[in-house]
């Protein structure tokens, strides 16, 4: 049963669900179910989402909210993402309490590493 008003779901558009789901289910081991040709939903992620078909990305510069893993192995986490297909879009940073980068899924999503380490 899902927690009275606690984030239950989060949900990302994609220009092509099958590059997606291919990204994610490689670099994190996510699992997922189809919903018809335009939405997958996955789990195996910490909080269970989908992917809408749609020729948009969510960027922070476009005033999109950031979802943020972490990672005991920045440098390792940053060199299997790019393996797995991502766009580096910020380098490797500081910031009070740590360190992390940014990221873009093929279809332009962004997301974020950090690491206390």
């Amino acid at each position: 049963m899902p927690d009275h008003h606690k984030i239950d779901y989060v949900e990302f558009p994609s220009a092509d669900l099958e590059k997606t789901k291919a990204f994610f289910a490689t670099a994190f081991d996510w699992e997922f179910e189809d919903f018809g040709p335009d939405y997958t939903a996955f789990s195996g992620a910490g909080l269970n989402g989908g992917f809408f078909a749609a020729d948009r990305a969510s960027r922070t510069a476009k005033g999109a909210c950031l979802i943020v893993f972490y990672s005991e192995s920045l440098e390792t986490s940053l060199a299997h993402f790019r393996a797995c297909g991502a766009r580096i879009v910020k380098p490797i940073f500081a910031f009070p309490g740590g360190r992390r980068f940014h990221f873009a899924e093929p279809m332009g999503n962004e997301f974020a590493v950090w690491s206390d380490k």
